[in-house]
Order: structure tokens, then C-alpha cells, then sequence
């Protein structure tokens, strides 16, 4: 099968959020567009609804009246699929079940002609289970939107088992033709952007279940490295059991692989009807108003030094060249030391080394480490962790020092890979596993994160900018403290840590 563009006539099925979001893009395309929904009713009430939302760009200056009327008269509410049977491509954005998805792609096949091409917009399910049974598997395809789709660029276009490669190239191109940034992907839990941010949010839980630091520093911590929202609150904006059912689909269809075991935190959280924004209480309150996480941002004043050594091995190229002249305009003279097997700053007996996965106290009596961070003006957070063997006029200094430098430093307990390194490693790594089993390519996974969560680079843009090396160090001491499975290294980025071994 190799369907040709454009699909003149569009069937969207489903007309909730995502399903009136889709017919708009296509009408707004200039496909004509019905639209169905077995509730009876709620197709009508869907084109009501978007004309008042249309009518908010139209007095925002962002639509003219004459593409507004268009959009309109280009979406036909419709009663019954029997309605819309002479379309080119339907779309379904119906109820996440498998079970009633493949009834509705097994009426359609019965229903439309044998070139019309069957698109769900399934965030989780198999493209190849719901193809299953179908006597023309081949022209079924994910078109994974994002919400609201009107404004969210990326469309993950997904392959099952038989899906042809001439109907995945169709969808591909039309919905670059619609505006949108597609990416290929295979059919594997959660696709591209729910299975490699499973990250985002399991590091956070895990530290709150270990009681390591704060929800407000987490989410300060992963802020000040340019993320919009940290996972805490993004979790509880989420719903923490939509966030939690996604959880648990993708542990379930990776045959419980540990490295996506839901939290006993969330758990409690969904048991207990704390579910975030939408029932006032989640991880934050919300019930005096919404008000966004601070943390205490005081530094400590700087005692007298003359002179310092500033630690940096090869393998850290990129310790922030603007340290020495900062701490220069403290009055404080740096000795560059390259010799060293770790980054970072000494003076007497305190060693304030930037965080190699492993907690202070496997490193010396009077270490402190720091997270891993992106320079940035102002005062960026930063988490910190001392040895328990540290005294306490070397955690202040350690802290004193972090403040000369620029940052806000958060004190966390001293648990391996700290806040930001921890996270960005496994992202990286889940990543990698990814294109490792042919999910989707690098730059797929950079698109798809950047574009369908706003992450402020892609998991390889991060590897870039830390390095194969660095990347596994963290992964390996995180896999040593915990000895489990979670923190197993993706061959993918063994072989790009062996590689840039030979390269040196």
C-alpha cells in the first residue's frame, strides 16, 4: 500500500480534547474534516467549543475571519462512521483501550475502502496489537499527537509489525505539510517521549522515597539547568494517576523490567486521592493557591583566602572557564591543577569536587561534592553533599565557595549521582537503549523530547555536553550503590564510552 498525498477528506473519531485539536489542524490545512464521537452530541458541541476558541485567536489578532469560517465549514459533525465513508485517512483519539480500539479499526476496515489508511493517536498501546486480526494490517499507523495539538509541534509517527513503509512515509510528510515536526518510531511501550521520560519523574520519587532532599530543591535543582518545570510539579500538573497508570502500562509491557518500577511514593499518592493540581493536594498544596516552589537562596559570606587550587581532569573539558576569574574578583588567586582524577576546588584539607556518581563519604573524610550544572547569570541552584567525615567549618566554606561561584547551593543527603546528574544520566541512558533497539534515531529522540515536553536540550544534545565517560561514571556508581538492575548501562552508550576512549 502507498497512499499518495493529500488526503482530501479526513475523518477524526473522538472528539474530546486531542480529537477536536486534530480536526482543527487538518481543517486549518484545508482538508475537509467530519467528526464523530459515540456519545451522541458531543461532535456538535466539540465544533461549538472551537469556534469560541477560534474566536479567541481571531481577536488576538492570530486568525482572520475569513481562516476562521473556513475551519469552520471545513469540520462536518457527523452522526455515524457509515457518514464519513468515502475518506482517505482516518484518525481515531478515542478511549486509551486496546480492546475497544481494535472493534472500532475492525468496523472501519468492514466500512471504508481498501486504500483508506487507519491512524491512531494512541500515546501507549501497540500499533501492532491493534492491527491484529485486520486483513490489511499494513495501512495501520501511530499518529501520536500532543496537547493541545493546535500548539504542540511534535508528531510521533509510529510503525507496528506490518505497518507499511509507504503508509509511515504518508503520515510522515503530511503532518510535516500540517506544520508539524514528525519523528519515526517503532511500536514499543510508550514510544519515543513516555518511555524516555520515565527518568524525569522515577529519580525524583526515588529521592523523595529515600528522603534525600526536598520536592522544592528537586525542582529548583532541574529548573536552573533550563528545564520550564521540575518533575515534582510537573507531575502534580500531570495528575499523579495519569502519571502513574502511564507508569505502570510501561513497567507492565516491558515485563516488569525494574528499570520502570513505579514508586511506592506515587502510589500512596493516587491511593490517597492526592492527585496533584486537579484535586487541590498533591506533592504541593494547593489548596491556599498555587503558588510555585521556592527555595532558600542565601549564601554564605566568604572568609579570608588567598589562594586556591582548582582541580581539572581531562575527561571534565567542561568545568566553567569563568570560575577562576570569579573567584579572582573574590580576591582569591587560583593554582590550575591537571594532573588530578577528579574536578573541582581545594583549599587545606577540603576537597569540593564536582559529583562523579559516588557519595562524599566513598570519596575521603572532608569531601564535598557538587551536581553537575549549566553556567547561566544569577544565582542557579545547586545541589551539594558532604562526606560524613566532613567538619563543619568545611561545609560551610564548601558552601561559601558555591555561593562566590554564582550558585545557590541546597544541601541534599549523600546519595550517589546527587539531583541533576543522576537524572540527565539516566535520561541519556534510557535513550540510548532506545535507538540501541531501533525505536528511533538520535536526533528522532532529541526532536521528540525538546519538541513533546520542552526539555531544554535532547538526551544526546546532553551526552554532547557531558561525555560518554562522565555519563556511565555516574551510571556505574549508581549501579553499585543500589545493585539492581535500574541502573544497568545501555550497550549503546558502552560502546560510545569505548569509542571516545579510543578517540583520547
Amino acid at each position: 500500500m502507498n497512499p499518495t498525498l493529500p488526503f482530501e477528506k479526513i475523518l477524526v473519531i473522538g472528539a474530546g480534547i486531542m480529537g477536536a485539536g486534530i480536526a482543527q489542524v487538518a481543517a486549518q490545512a484545508g482538508h475537509s474534516v467530519y467528526l464523530v464521537d459515540a456519545r451522541e452530541g458531543a461532535a456538535r458541541q466539540a465544533h461549538a467549543k472551537l469556534r469560541e476558541s477560534l474566536d479567541v485567536l481571531l481577536t488576538k489578532g492570530k486568525l482572520t475571519q475569513v481562516q476562521v469560517d473556513g475551519i469552520l465549514k471545513r469540520i462536518q459533525p457527523v452522526d455515524s462512521l457509515a457518514d464519513a465513508a468515502d475518506v482517505g485517512l482516518v484518525i481515531e483519539a478515542i478511549v486509551e483501550n486496546l480492546d475497544t480500539k481494535r472493534a472500532l479499526f475492525a468496523e472501519l476496515e468492514s466500512l471504508l475502502g481498501e486504500d483508506c489508511v487507519l491512524a491512531s493517536n494512541t500515546s501507549s498501546l501497540s500499533i501492532s496489537a491493534i492491527a491484529k486480526g485486520l486483513r490489511a494490517p499494513g495501512r495501520v499507523v501511530g499518529m501520536h499527537f500532543f496537547n493541545p495539538v493546535p500548539v504542540m509541534k511534535l508528531v510521533e509517527v509510529v510503525s507496528g509489525l506490518h505497518t507499511s513503509s509507504g503508509v509511515a512515509h504518508a503520515i510522515f510528510e503530511l503532518s510535516k505539510a500540517w506544520g508539524k515536526v514528525p519523528v519515526h518510531a517503532r511500536s514499543t511501550p510508550g514510544f519515543i517521549v513516555n518511555r524516555i521520560a520515565r527518568p524525569f519523574y522515577a529519580e525524583a520519587l526515588a529521592l523523595l522515597h529515600e528522603q534525600s532532599t526536598s520536592p522544592q530543591v528537586i525542582d529548583a535543582c532541574m529548573r536552573a539547568i533550563g528545564f520550564r518545570m521540575g518533575p515534582c510539579e510537573l507531575m502534580d500538573l500531570i495528575g499523579h494517576d495519569t502519571n502513574f497508570a502511564v507508569t505502570q502500562a510501561v513497567y507492565a509491557a516491558n515485563f516488569f523490567d525494574k528499570r520502570y518500577m513505579p514508586s511506592l511514593v506515587q502510589s500512596a499518592l493516587v491511593d490517597g486521592g492526592s492527585l496533584g493540581r486537579k484535586s487541590g493536594r498533591g506533592i504541593y498544596d494547593y489548596t491556599a493557591g498555587s503558588h510555585p516552589p521556592t527555595v532558600d537562596t542565601q549564601t554564605l559570606p566568604l572568609p579570608a583566602i588567598s589562594r586556591l587550587q582548582l582541580h581539572r581532569r581531562a575527561q571534565d573539558a567542561q568545568t566553567p572557564p569563568e570560575w577562576p576569574s570569579r573567584l579572582q574578583a573574590a580576591g582569591i588567586a587560583t593554582d590550575l591543577v591537571t594532573s588530578s582524577d577528579w574536578t573541582g576546588l581545594q583549599i587545606g584539607d577540603l576537597q569540593l569536587r564536582q559529583t562523579d556518581g559516588r557519595p562524599a563519604s566513598a570519596l575521603g573524610a572532608q569531601v564535598v561534592v557538587y551536581d553537575w550544572h549549566v553556567p547561566q547569570g544569577g544565582s542557579a541552584v545547586l545541589a551539594f553533599a558532604a562526606s560524613s567525615g566532613a567538619s563543619a567549618d568545611n561545609i560551610a566554606l564548601a558552601q561559601a565557595l558555591l555561593g562566590a561561584l554564582g550558585f545557590a547551593p541546597q544541601r541534599v543527603a549523600d546519595q550517589p549521582g546527587l539531583v541533576v546528574a543522576r537524572t540527565l544520566a539516566m535520561l541519556v541512558n534510557e535513550a540510548a537503549d532506545a535507538v540501541q533497539q531501533g525505536v528511533c534515531d538520535s536526533a528522532g529522540a532529541d526532536a521528540a523530547m525538546k519538541l513533546g515536553v520542552n526539555y531544554p536540550a535532547g538526551p544526546f544534545e546532553w551526552l554532547a555536553r557531558w561525555g560518554a565517560p562522565a555519563v556511565v561514571e555516574v551510571l556505574e556508581a549508581l549501579d553499585t550503590h543500589y545493585r539492581g538492575e535500574r541502573y544497568r548501562v545501555s550497550p549503546w552508550l558502552r560502546h560510545a564510552l569505548w569509542q571516545a576512549q579510543y578517540a583520547a
